[in-house]
Parts: structure tokens; C-alpha cells; sequence
């Protein structure tokens, strides 16, 4: 898995006596970590672009951190922190846990080293391998193992967090470079767009508790849904550059007040990273400034965006929900980032049946970020995970290119604010079924 990006393994250490699903996950996710930074310097490493991205030393940091603050100093006795400070430089935004660093000021970290978080994580993976050596994770399966579960999966939230905040970085620098060698040069192809009806009723929406979840799934609960239909692919470059060209971006009456000000403000034309160069439009990857290939999906577009060309292309942008009941019965695969091509690709699936569900570009919907009917937060600082960010943001569903494999569900609900446009976010359109 991941051949192409696996420059280097880290030395975690394996344990003897748990050889489990559990402890293999977990080495996994960690060597993944360090893998998708080999290809940077210690320099690309530790600046931060902008107050919504982290530096890839942070990343790597905060991870450890978790599993150091969450489980190893709660559970071992003799567990020797492997610095003090770094509860400050390292904790998010868990309040709980006391005073941090400010998020927009990460890339001023240049103390510790990039060198010694390396070390910070060989500490905390030494320790984490005692954990199943003794039998700790055995002798209190439920509450220890729910945590480390949760510890991987945020880490795997981390991973795709470092891939889009370094393509962030490299967009902002002059010499515009490549994370990765270009894997292909060959164009892709989209299927025609097409609108798959789905019938109205009620429809049971939510995690069903099988596998881990995050507590923002549920509780499963019901919704009542109108007869609507779903385009069978994602919208394409192509469709977004006859948007722009038909003057999407200066025309008021196709965008949200809050929307046409953020365009105004910010001076955008067209989706981030994408950049005129003699008269070509050229969008900046993880594989270097590319020209637009105008069959993959549109991507680093915000809410706004989305909601905009919804408009002028007469239709709308889907519910979460919508979303959720449509994808009952699609196997949950796609371009992920055990794809490796680090890139939305273009759609390909039979005449009537829904394209590029997981994977390529997460999907904004209408949907705001809110609780389920019956949610509560969990006790304590891990409480602070989802359910107090559950205000002023949008839901988006699906996953990117850059999501790590078997990290998506169909109930798993993402969530950024309506300005934000950095990850790997498209747009599939919907209209009522009448």
C-alpha cells in the first residue's frame, strides 16, 4: 500500500506478544505519517502558510501528543514524559487541557526541531508498544482500546491534513515545486452527466454502530426525505471554467450575501490555486503548477463557490442526507490516497449509478454542521473532539484523494466553515425529483 509515497519506515517498535488487528493499525498509521513527510526537507517542514494550515512538524507532533496526553500518562504509571513544554506547543484545541500555543503562530515553532519531534515520536511509540507487551490494552479492552482507535483515526485525519497544508505551502512559493515526481501525464475522462432519481420516504441516517465512528454520526436516527435526484459524477473542470466564463464570479445575483462579500474581499476569479499563464489556465498540485485538466473534478472550492454555480446551473447542492440514503449499497471505495495518484481523477462508473462517491473531492452539501437529534457529547476532554465546533459550518461527504483508505464511511460527516476552500473540496449537484 502506498509504494509510491513509502520513502521511509520508522522504527516502531514491534511488539512480541500483541500481534492484533488493533497494534498492526496502529503501526501502520504511524509509519504512514512519517512516510508522507520523507519527501520534505526539514525546512519544508516547520512554516506555516496561512492561520488554517499546519506545519508538517506540528502534524507529526500533535499525533504523538494525543496518544501521550490521552493515553500513555494516563495509564502508565512510570511513563516518563518526553518534555513538558510540549503539552503547551502541541495540544489543538482542547481547552480542558490548559494553555496552548496559538494556532496561527504553529510556523514560529522552529524550537523544538524537526529532529527531535522525530525523536518525541520514537518515545511515545516505544511506550505505546509496552502497552500491548504487558497486556495493558487486554486488561481494559473497552475504554483503552476505544481511545487508541480514536487516536489512529485522528491521526488519519492528520495525514490528510498534512498533504493539503504542505500543497498550500508549495502554492504560496515562488518556485512553485512538486511534493511528488508527476506519476502521468496522460488526460482523464468523465462520463456525461446525468440525474439518478431517488425516491422520497424515511430513511435511517447515521453511523449503525458497527466498527468505530466518531460521536458526530449519531445516534442513527430518521429523516424524512422528498423524491430528489443526484448527478451521477462530480462537477468537472471544464463545467466550472463555462461558469467562469459565462461571469459566475461577477454576477451578485447568483451568490449568498456573506458569499459575493468573501469574493469581493478576497478577490477571487476562480478556484484556489488555479493561475493564468499565456492565456492557459494552469492549477497548482501536489505534482507541481499543471495545466487544468478540464475532465477531473473542480476542487479547492469553498461553500460559497459550490452554492453559487448550483445556482447558475438551475439546480442545488444536495443534503447530507440525500447524499447518505443515496449511497446505501455502494462499496465504500474509490480514489483515495491508497490510489496514489494524489489527485482527483476523472469519473467512470455504468449508465445509471452514482461516480466518485468516496474519494477525489469531498462533496459540499446544504447541510449545516449540527447535532443529531438525542447527541451528547462525550465526558471529559475528548468531548471537545466534534461537538463544540458544531456551529456556522457546512457538512461535506465522501472523502478526497488525499483521505488515508479505510478511513471513510458512508455516515462520516466532514465540516468546514463556508470561506474555506484549502482541502480537496468539490461539488455534485441535486434537484428535486417533481
Amino acid at each position: 500500500m502506498l509504494s509510491t509515497l513509502s520513502v521511509e519506515k520508522t522504527a516502531f517498535p514491534r511488539s512480541s506478544k500483541r500481534q492484533g488487528d488493533l497494534y498492526e493499525r496502529l503501526l501502520s498509521s504511524r509509519n504512514l505519517s512519517l512516510s508522507l513527510a520523507a519527501p520534505l526537507s526539514d525546512e519544508d517542514q516547520v512554516v506555516q502558510s496561512m492561520d488554517d494550515a499546519s506545519p508538517t512538524k506540528w502534524h507529526l507532533a500533535h499525533t504523538t501528543w494525543f496518544y501521550e496526553s490521552f493515553i500513555l500518562k494516563p495509564t502508565l504509571s512510570d511513563y516518563r514524559e518526553f518534555s513538558p513544554d510540549f503539552e503547551y506547543c502541541f495540544n489543538s484545541y482542547y481547552e480542558s487541557k490548559g494553555d496552548r500555543h496559538p494556532r496561527a503562530r504553529r510556523g514560529l515553532l522552529t524550537r523544538p526541531s524537526v529532529a527531535q519531534v522525530r525523536e518525541y515520536r520514537a518515545h511515545v511509540d516505544a511506550a505505546l508498544a509496552r502497552l500491548f507487551d504487558e497486556g495493558v490494552v487486554d486488561a481494559s479492552p473497552d475504554p483503552l482500546a476505544a481511545l487508541i482507535e480514536l487516536g489512529i483515526n485522528h491521526e488519519q485525519q492528520h495525514q490528510e491534513l498534512l498533504l493539503t497544508d504542505i500543497l498550500s505551502l508549495f502554492a504560496a512559493e515562488p518556485l512553485r515545486p512538486a511534493y511528488r515526481q508527476s506519476q502521468t501525464l496522460a488526460q482523464s475522462s468523465a462520463i456525461d452527466l446525468e440525474f439518478i432519481p431517488f425516491s422520497g420516504g424515511i430513511h435511517a441516517i447515521g453511523h449503525d454502530g458497527a466498527g468505530f465512528s466518531y460521536d458526530n454520526e449519531g445516534p442513527r436516527h430518521e429523516a424524512l426525505l422528498y423524491p430528489y435526484r443526484l448527478a451521477n459524477r462530480c462537477v468537472t473542470n471544464a463545467e466550472w471554467l463555462s461558469f467562469m466564463e459565462d461571469g459566475g464570479y461577477r454576477d451578485p445575483l447568483l451568490w449568498l450575501a456573506d458569499g459575493w462579500s468573501t469574493i469581493k474581499v478576497q478577490g477571487w476569479t476562480a478556484p484556489l490555486y488555479w493561475e493564468q499563464r499565456d492565456g492557459v489556465w494552469h492549477q497548482m498540485t501536489l505534482e507541481g503548477l499543471r495545466p487544468v485538466d478540464l475532465e477531473r473534478p473542480v476542487t479547492h472550492i469553498s461553500y460559497y463557490e459550490a452554492n453559487a454555480f448550483a445556482t447558475w446551473a438551475g439546480k442545488r447542492l444536495p443534503t447530507e442526507f440525500e447524499w447518505e440514503a443515496a449511497t446505501s449499497g455502494y462499496p465504500v471505495e474509490g480514489n483515495d490516497l491508497g490510489a496514489e495518484t494524489l489527485r482527483p481523477c476523472g469519473a467512470q462508473a455504468a449508465p445509471g449509478r452514482l461516480a466518485q462517491l468516496f474519494g477525489d473531492v469531498w462533496e459540499w452539501t446544504s447541510s449545516a454542521y449540527l447535532p443529531y437529534p438525542g447527541y451528547r457529547p462525550a465526558p471529559g476532554a475528548v468531548g471537545e473532539y466534534n461537538g463544540k465546533f458544531m456551529v456556522s459550518q457546512n457538512v461535506l461527504r465522501g472523502g478526497s484523494c488525499a483521505t488515508p483508505p479505510g478511513h471513510i464511511r458512508t455516515s462520516y460527516r466532514n465540516f468546514f466553515y463556508p470561506h474555506q476552500r484549502w482541502q480537496f473540496t468539490g461539488v455534485r449537484l441535486a434537484e428535486d425529483d417533481a
